[in-house]
């Protein structure tokens, strides 16, 4: 405690002692024994490829049972984003996977999107929805007037 007052008055000026001389030729030397460490460690390193990015594939699904909601689910899982057209299933049908796949992809952190008329896209956490239409379609609601 005592040395904290007095750097803390030797920093004011209000100290007694003079200030310690410091060797530059030691500084020098100093520095260049970490240059040379840090040098030695840099060629033990592992080099890794910064470009090396998997091609990201997009699965497309009709489902005609609810059954294959799980197929869908699976696919997220996976990190895949799925879109799932249900222009041609029943409105019960499509309202059922839609809240299902829904939870899923909330589950695991992911987005959906409505991309047209009984269109969806969910995609999980490592992907970005961007675009225009989501803000048209934040009025309109999930499902689509027969």
């Amino acid at each position: 405690m005592a040395k904290l007052i007095d750097k803390v008055i030797g920093i004011m000026g209000f100290s007694d002692e003079e200030p310690e001389e410091i060797d530059i030729f030691e500084e020098n030397e100093r520095e260049k024994s970490s240059q040379e460490e840090v040098r030695s460690s840099r060629k033990n390193a592992q080099v890794v490829s910064i470009h090396s990015q998997k091609q990201m594939r997009v699965v497309v699904m009709e489902p005609t049972s609810f059954e294959e909601a799980q197929n869908i689910a699976d696919q997220l899982k996976s990190r895949r984003p799925v879109i799932v057209n249900l222009e041609n299933a029943e409105k019960m049908l499509a309202k059922r996977i839609v809240d299902f796949i829904s939870g899923t992809t909330y589950a695991l952190n992911g987005n959906m999107q409505k991309v047209g008329n009984g269109i969806f896209l969910f995609v999980p956490t490592n992907v970005d929805i961007s675009g225009e239409m989501r803000d048209e379609l934040k009025d309109k609601g999930l499902f689509w007037q027969k």
